[in-house]
Protein backbone atom coordinates (compact mmCIF):
# COMPACT_ATOMS: atom_id res chain seq x y z
CA UNK A 1 0.00 0.00 0.00
CA UNK A 2 1.57 3.40 -0.92
CA UNK A 3 2.09 5.53 1.47
CA UNK A 4 -0.14 8.88 2.38
CA UNK A 5 0.88 12.36 1.35
CA UNK A 6 1.28 15.04 3.84
CA UNK A 7 0.26 18.95 3.00
CA UNK A 8 3.37 20.87 4.41
CA UNK A 9 1.13 21.52 7.18
CA UNK A 10 1.40 18.33 9.05
CA UNK A 11 3.95 18.89 11.47
CA UNK A 12 1.30 21.19 13.28
CA UNK A 13 -1.65 18.78 12.80
CA UNK A 14 -0.82 17.02 16.14
CA UNK A 15 0.23 20.27 18.33
CA UNK A 16 -3.85 20.93 17.84
CA UNK A 17 -4.33 17.71 18.65
CA UNK A 18 -6.07 16.58 15.21
CA UNK A 19 -6.92 13.34 14.42
CA UNK A 20 -6.14 12.25 10.84
CA UNK A 21 -7.82 9.83 8.13
CA UNK A 22 -6.83 9.17 4.93
CA UNK A 23 -8.55 11.24 2.35
CA UNK A 24 -8.15 10.27 -1.48
CA UNK A 25 -4.65 9.19 -0.81
CA UNK A 26 -3.81 12.43 2.02
CA UNK A 27 -3.31 11.71 5.45
CA UNK A 28 -5.77 15.00 6.36
CA UNK A 29 -7.41 15.84 9.87
CA UNK A 30 -11.17 14.86 9.93
CA UNK A 31 -11.51 17.06 13.09
CA UNK A 32 -9.58 18.55 15.78
CA UNK A 33 -11.81 19.50 19.11
CA UNK A 34 -14.91 17.91 17.67
CA UNK A 35 -16.73 18.11 14.12
CA UNK A 36 -19.82 20.33 15.65
CA UNK A 37 -18.11 22.58 17.43
CA UNK A 38 -15.97 23.49 14.78
CA UNK A 39 -19.20 23.45 12.45
CA UNK A 40 -20.60 26.29 14.73
CA UNK A 41 -17.32 27.92 15.67
CA UNK A 42 -17.06 28.40 11.84
CA UNK A 43 -20.73 29.54 11.61
CA UNK A 44 -20.24 32.43 14.61
CA UNK A 45 -16.60 33.05 14.84
CA UNK A 46 -13.96 31.99 12.32
CA UNK A 47 -12.28 28.55 11.52
CA UNK A 48 -8.53 28.35 9.71
CA UNK A 49 -8.89 25.48 7.22
CA UNK A 50 -5.48 23.67 5.81
CA UNK A 51 -6.81 22.98 2.16
CA UNK A 52 -3.03 22.48 0.86
CA UNK A 53 -4.17 19.15 -0.62
CA UNK A 54 -5.90 20.82 -3.08
CA UNK A 55 -4.24 20.81 -6.78
CA UNK A 56 -2.91 24.11 -8.28
CA UNK A 57 -2.10 23.83 -12.51
CA UNK A 58 -0.83 26.49 -13.94
CA UNK A 59 -1.58 27.82 -17.72
CA UNK A 60 0.11 29.90 -19.43
CA UNK A 61 0.85 31.21 -23.53
CA UNK A 62 -0.96 33.14 -25.87
CA UNK A 63 -3.55 30.39 -26.56
CA UNK A 64 -4.34 30.04 -22.84
CA UNK A 65 -7.59 31.37 -23.30
CA UNK A 66 -8.56 29.75 -26.38
CA UNK A 67 -7.19 26.62 -24.57
CA UNK A 68 -9.80 27.27 -21.26
CA UNK A 69 -12.62 27.87 -23.44
CA UNK A 70 -12.67 24.71 -24.97
CA UNK A 71 -12.22 22.75 -21.71
CA UNK A 72 -14.17 24.68 -19.70
CA UNK A 73 -17.68 25.12 -19.03
CA UNK A 74 -17.93 29.01 -18.49
CA UNK A 75 -17.32 31.84 -19.97
CA UNK A 76 -13.41 32.60 -19.32
CA UNK A 77 -13.52 35.23 -21.44
CA UNK A 78 -15.58 37.19 -19.27
CA UNK A 79 -12.53 37.10 -16.69
CA UNK A 80 -10.17 40.05 -16.23
CA UNK A 81 -6.55 40.26 -14.43
CA UNK A 82 -7.57 39.61 -10.42
CA UNK A 83 -11.23 37.78 -10.76
CA UNK A 84 -11.52 33.75 -10.51
CA UNK A 85 -14.57 32.19 -11.76
CA UNK A 86 -15.89 28.52 -10.75
CA UNK A 87 -16.29 26.22 -13.76
CA UNK A 88 -16.46 22.72 -14.41
CA UNK A 89 -14.61 20.10 -17.34
CA UNK A 90 -16.55 17.92 -18.96
CA UNK A 91 -16.46 14.98 -21.10
CA UNK A 92 -17.69 14.75 -24.80
CA UNK A 93 -20.96 12.82 -22.94
CA UNK A 94 -21.47 15.80 -19.94
CA UNK A 95 -19.74 14.00 -17.57
CA UNK A 96 -18.09 15.52 -15.06
CA UNK A 97 -13.92 15.62 -15.24
CA UNK A 98 -13.90 17.62 -12.35
CA UNK A 99 -15.30 20.94 -10.71
CA UNK A 100 -12.82 24.26 -10.27
CA UNK A 101 -11.78 28.02 -9.71
CA UNK A 102 -10.26 29.90 -12.81
CA UNK A 103 -7.88 32.46 -11.72
CA UNK A 104 -6.67 34.68 -14.19
CA UNK A 105 -3.59 36.65 -12.64
CA UNK A 106 -2.82 38.41 -15.93
CA UNK A 107 -3.03 38.80 -19.76
CA UNK A 108 -2.36 34.56 -20.99
CA UNK A 109 -1.90 33.79 -16.97
CA UNK A 110 -4.29 31.21 -15.73
CA UNK A 111 -4.17 29.50 -12.23
CA UNK A 112 -6.39 26.17 -11.90
CA UNK A 113 -7.51 25.20 -8.19
CA UNK A 114 -8.55 21.97 -8.75
CA UNK A 115 -9.97 19.10 -6.24
CA UNK A 116 -6.71 16.86 -4.77
CA UNK A 117 -7.85 13.74 -5.81
CA UNK A 118 -8.95 14.97 -9.25
CA UNK A 119 -5.62 16.94 -9.94
CA UNK A 120 -3.38 14.00 -12.19
CA UNK A 121 -6.65 13.40 -13.96
CA UNK A 122 -7.08 16.69 -14.44
CA UNK A 123 -3.71 17.59 -15.26
CA UNK A 124 -3.36 14.21 -17.72
CA UNK A 125 -7.06 15.59 -19.58
CA UNK A 126 -5.53 18.93 -20.81
CA UNK A 127 -2.46 17.80 -21.63
CA UNK A 128 -3.97 15.11 -23.82
CA UNK A 129 -6.79 17.70 -25.33
CA UNK A 130 -3.48 20.30 -26.11
CA UNK A 131 -2.76 20.83 -29.64
CA UNK A 132 -0.74 23.83 -29.44
CA UNK A 133 3.21 23.82 -29.45
CA UNK A 134 4.92 25.14 -26.24
CA UNK A 135 5.61 28.43 -27.22
CA UNK A 136 2.04 28.94 -27.58
CA UNK A 137 0.87 27.54 -24.66
CA UNK A 138 2.40 25.69 -21.23
CA UNK A 139 -0.08 23.50 -18.47
CA UNK A 140 1.57 22.80 -15.71
CA UNK A 141 1.27 20.90 -12.55
CA UNK A 142 2.62 23.73 -9.43
CA UNK A 143 0.60 21.98 -6.44
CA UNK A 144 3.75 21.12 -4.72
CA UNK A 145 4.67 25.45 -4.65
CA UNK A 146 1.66 26.16 -2.55
CA UNK A 147 0.12 26.44 0.61
CA UNK A 148 -3.54 26.58 1.08
CA UNK A 149 -5.06 27.97 3.89
CA UNK A 150 -8.70 29.19 4.05
CA UNK A 151 -10.40 31.76 6.99
CA UNK A 152 -14.11 31.40 7.05
CA UNK A 153 -16.64 32.99 9.02
CA UNK A 154 -18.22 36.27 10.30
CA UNK A 155 -14.51 37.35 11.95
CA UNK A 156 -12.50 36.46 8.93
CA UNK A 157 -11.60 39.63 7.60
CA UNK A 158 -11.46 41.61 10.92
CA UNK A 159 -8.89 38.36 12.44
CA UNK A 160 -7.14 38.26 8.52
CA UNK A 161 -7.05 42.40 8.64
CA UNK A 162 -5.04 42.33 11.50
CA UNK A 163 -2.09 40.48 10.06
CA UNK A 164 -1.86 42.89 6.53
CA UNK A 165 -1.60 45.86 5.53
CA UNK A 166 -3.75 45.30 2.36
CA UNK A 167 -7.02 46.49 2.54
CA UNK A 168 -9.01 43.48 2.29
CA UNK A 169 -12.46 44.87 2.87
CA UNK A 170 -11.98 45.89 -1.00
CA UNK A 171 -11.62 42.38 -2.41
CA UNK A 172 -15.28 41.62 -3.30
CA UNK A 173 -16.44 37.90 -3.62
CA UNK A 174 -14.88 35.94 -6.58
CA UNK A 175 -12.20 38.83 -7.07
CA UNK A 176 -8.67 38.41 -5.32
CA UNK A 177 -5.47 39.97 -4.34
CA UNK A 178 -2.18 39.04 -5.60
CA UNK A 179 1.29 40.28 -3.78
CA UNK A 180 -0.61 40.16 -0.11
CA UNK A 181 2.38 40.57 2.24
CA UNK A 182 1.69 39.60 6.55
CA UNK A 183 2.82 40.54 9.42
CA UNK A 184 7.04 39.12 9.93
CA UNK A 185 6.57 36.70 6.83
CA UNK A 186 8.74 37.74 3.36
CA UNK A 187 6.63 35.76 1.18
CA UNK A 188 3.79 37.32 -1.22
CA UNK A 189 0.59 35.38 -0.96
CA UNK A 190 -3.00 35.29 -3.50
CA UNK A 191 -5.78 36.49 -1.01
CA UNK A 192 -9.20 35.46 -2.52
CA UNK A 193 -12.48 36.14 -1.19
CA UNK A 194 -13.83 32.66 -1.85
CA UNK A 195 -14.36 29.85 0.19
CA UNK A 196 -16.43 26.46 0.57
CA UNK A 197 -18.30 27.08 4.28
CA UNK A 198 -20.87 29.38 3.02
CA UNK A 199 -19.32 32.06 4.89
CA UNK A 200 -17.45 35.44 3.97
CA UNK A 201 -13.93 34.21 4.31
CA UNK A 202 -10.68 34.33 1.99
CA UNK A 203 -8.40 31.51 1.12
CA UNK A 204 -4.89 32.10 0.81
CA UNK A 205 -2.22 30.57 -2.11
CA UNK A 206 0.78 30.92 -0.45
CA UNK A 207 4.68 29.49 -1.03
CA UNK A 208 4.76 26.11 0.33
CA UNK A 209 7.71 26.81 2.61
CA UNK A 210 6.11 29.45 4.73
CA UNK A 211 3.07 27.79 5.22
CA UNK A 212 3.30 26.94 9.04
CA UNK A 213 4.66 30.33 9.97
CA UNK A 214 1.08 31.64 8.31
CA UNK A 215 -0.62 29.14 10.17
CA UNK A 216 0.34 30.02 13.84
CA UNK A 217 0.18 33.71 12.52
CA UNK A 218 -3.19 33.26 11.96
CA UNK A 219 -4.36 30.96 14.95
CA UNK A 220 -2.57 33.88 17.06
CA UNK A 221 -3.98 36.94 15.48
CA UNK A 222 -7.82 35.33 15.52
CA UNK A 223 -7.38 33.39 19.61
CA UNK A 224 -9.66 36.66 21.12
CA UNK A 225 -12.06 36.35 18.47
CA UNK A 226 -12.41 32.71 19.14
CA UNK A 227 -10.54 31.22 15.59
CA UNK A 228 -9.97 27.64 15.99
CA UNK A 229 -8.20 24.69 13.21
CA UNK A 230 -10.93 23.35 11.54
CA UNK A 231 -10.94 19.79 9.51
CA UNK A 232 -12.43 17.82 6.78
CA UNK A 233 -15.65 16.46 8.97
CA UNK A 234 -16.59 20.57 9.34
CA UNK A 235 -15.95 21.62 6.34
CA UNK A 236 -17.92 19.03 5.07
CA UNK A 237 -20.78 20.01 7.17
CA UNK A 238 -20.70 23.60 6.42
CA UNK A 239 -20.21 22.93 2.15
CA UNK A 240 -23.16 20.49 2.29
CA UNK A 241 -25.79 23.03 4.37
CA UNK A 242 -24.82 25.96 1.93
CA UNK A 243 -25.15 23.49 -0.99
CA UNK A 244 -22.11 23.75 -2.62
CA UNK A 245 -20.93 20.57 -4.63
CA UNK A 246 -18.81 18.19 -3.93
CA UNK A 247 -17.45 15.82 -6.88
CA UNK A 248 -17.52 12.47 -6.72
CA UNK A 249 -21.27 13.02 -4.99
CA UNK A 250 -23.04 16.04 -6.43
CA UNK A 251 -20.94 15.84 -9.74
CA UNK A 252 -19.49 12.88 -11.20
CA UNK A 253 -18.52 11.06 -14.85
CA UNK A 254 -22.12 9.79 -14.21
CA UNK A 255 -23.76 13.36 -13.28
CA UNK A 256 -23.30 16.39 -15.47
CA UNK A 257 -23.44 20.06 -14.49
CA UNK A 258 -27.44 20.64 -15.37
CA UNK A 259 -28.53 17.93 -13.28
CA UNK A 260 -26.44 19.06 -10.06
CA UNK A 261 -28.19 22.55 -10.69
CA UNK A 262 -25.19 24.26 -11.40
CA UNK A 263 -26.65 25.93 -14.82
CA UNK A 264 -24.94 29.68 -13.97
CA UNK A 265 -21.74 27.67 -14.63
CA UNK A 266 -22.29 26.44 -18.29
CA UNK A 267 -22.33 28.77 -20.68
CA UNK A 268 -23.95 26.69 -23.66
CA UNK A 269 -24.13 30.36 -25.63
CA UNK A 270 -20.77 31.26 -25.51
CA UNK A 271 -18.96 30.89 -29.13
CA UNK A 272 -16.69 28.54 -28.43
CA UNK A 273 -17.07 24.80 -28.61
CA UNK A 274 -16.43 22.89 -25.37
CA UNK A 275 -16.36 19.52 -24.00
CA UNK A 276 -20.09 18.20 -23.81
CA UNK A 277 -21.45 21.15 -24.90
CA UNK A 278 -23.93 19.29 -27.22
CA UNK A 279 -25.47 17.11 -24.41
CA UNK A 280 -25.36 20.24 -21.97
CA UNK A 281 -27.30 22.55 -24.45
CA UNK A 282 -29.69 19.96 -24.65
CA UNK A 283 -30.24 19.47 -21.38
CA UNK A 284 -30.42 22.96 -20.38
CA UNK A 285 -33.16 23.62 -23.30
CA UNK A 286 -35.18 20.93 -23.23
CA UNK A 287 -35.24 19.78 -19.95
CA UNK A 288 -33.84 17.05 -17.15
CA UNK A 289 -35.24 13.56 -16.51
CA UNK A 290 -33.31 13.73 -13.09
CA UNK A 291 -31.88 16.89 -11.12
CA UNK A 292 -30.74 17.26 -7.62
CA UNK A 293 -33.29 18.07 -4.77
CA UNK A 294 -33.03 18.55 -0.85
CA UNK A 295 -35.13 16.23 1.00
CA UNK A 296 -35.65 16.06 5.16
CA UNK A 297 -36.27 13.33 6.65
CA UNK A 298 -39.91 13.03 8.48
CA UNK A 299 -39.41 9.18 9.72
CA UNK A 300 -36.07 9.00 12.31
CA UNK A 301 -32.66 7.90 10.08
CA UNK A 302 -29.78 9.79 8.70
CA UNK A 303 -29.94 9.99 4.63
CA UNK A 304 -26.45 8.91 3.61
CA UNK A 305 -24.35 8.93 0.44
CA UNK A 306 -25.60 5.99 -2.11
CA UNK A 307 -28.68 5.24 -0.27
CA UNK A 308 -31.71 4.57 -2.70
CA UNK A 309 -34.83 6.60 -2.85
CA UNK A 310 -38.55 5.41 -3.77
CA UNK A 311 -41.72 6.56 -4.81
CA UNK A 312 -44.43 3.74 -4.49
CA UNK A 313 -42.55 0.40 -5.21
CA UNK A 314 -40.47 2.94 -7.95
CA UNK A 315 -36.84 3.33 -7.25
CA UNK A 316 -36.62 7.36 -8.04
CA UNK A 317 -33.14 8.12 -7.21
CA UNK A 318 -30.47 7.98 -4.84
CA UNK A 319 -28.96 10.29 -2.09
CA UNK A 320 -25.79 11.95 -3.00
CA UNK A 321 -24.95 13.97 0.59
CA UNK A 322 -26.41 13.66 3.69
CA UNK A 323 -25.96 14.42 7.08
CA UNK A 324 -27.35 15.60 10.32
CA UNK A 325 -27.30 19.08 9.81
CA UNK A 326 -25.38 20.95 13.01
CA UNK A 327 -26.96 24.44 12.13
CA UNK A 328 -30.59 23.43 11.69
CA UNK A 329 -30.58 19.80 13.93
CA UNK A 330 -32.81 17.83 11.00
CA UNK A 331 -31.43 15.00 9.05
CA UNK A 332 -31.47 16.52 5.57
CA UNK A 333 -30.01 15.56 1.75
CA UNK A 334 -28.92 16.51 -1.33
CA UNK A 335 -30.44 13.37 -3.66
CA UNK A 336 -30.61 13.29 -7.63
CA UNK A 337 -34.60 12.05 -8.56
CA UNK A 338 -36.84 12.11 -11.06
CA UNK A 339 -37.76 15.62 -12.39
CA UNK A 340 -41.34 15.01 -11.78
CA UNK A 341 -40.98 14.50 -8.44
CA UNK A 342 -38.22 17.11 -6.82
CA UNK A 343 -41.03 19.78 -6.18
CA UNK A 344 -41.21 20.54 -2.57
CA UNK A 345 -43.57 18.66 -0.68
CA UNK A 346 -43.38 15.52 -2.30
CA UNK A 347 -43.34 12.84 -0.38
CA UNK A 348 -40.50 9.95 -0.84
CA UNK A 349 -39.01 7.46 0.73
CA UNK A 350 -35.27 6.51 2.03
CA UNK A 351 -33.57 3.10 2.09
CA UNK A 352 -31.61 2.84 5.09
CA UNK A 353 -30.60 -0.15 5.73
CA UNK A 354 -33.80 -2.99 5.63
CA UNK A 355 -36.26 -0.16 6.08
CA UNK A 356 -37.77 2.41 3.94
CA UNK A 357 -38.06 5.59 5.75
CA UNK A 358 -40.02 8.91 4.98
CA UNK A 359 -38.47 12.02 3.58
CA UNK A 360 -40.02 15.09 1.65
CA UNK A 361 -38.76 17.46 -0.72
CA UNK A 362 -37.09 20.67 0.72
CA UNK A 363 -35.73 24.06 -0.55
CA UNK A 364 -32.14 24.43 -0.57
CA UNK A 365 -29.80 26.08 0.52
CA UNK A 366 -30.49 24.56 3.99
CA UNK A 367 -28.31 27.02 5.12
CA UNK A 368 -27.85 30.94 3.69
CA UNK A 369 -26.12 33.66 6.10
CA UNK A 370 -27.85 36.70 6.45
CA UNK A 371 -25.79 39.58 4.92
Amino acid sequence: MSELKRTPLFPVYKEFGAKTVDFGGWELPVHFSGIKQEHETTRTKAGLFDVSHMGEIAVKGPKSLEFLQKMTTNDVAKLTPNRAQYTMMCYSDGGTVDDFIVYMLGEDDYLLVVNAANTEKDYEWMVKNNDFPEAELTIENVSDQYVQLAVQGPEAEAILQSVTETNLSEIKFFRFVQDVYFSSINDPAIVSRTGYTGEDGFEIYFPAASGVALWHLILEAGKEKGIQPIGLGARDTLRFEANLALYGQELSPEITPIEAGLKFAVKVNKDASFFGKERLKEQAENGLQRKLAGIEMIDKGIPRHGYEIFHGEEKVGFVTSGTQSPTLNKNVGLALIRTDLAEDGTELEVQVRKRRLKAVVVPTPFYKRAK
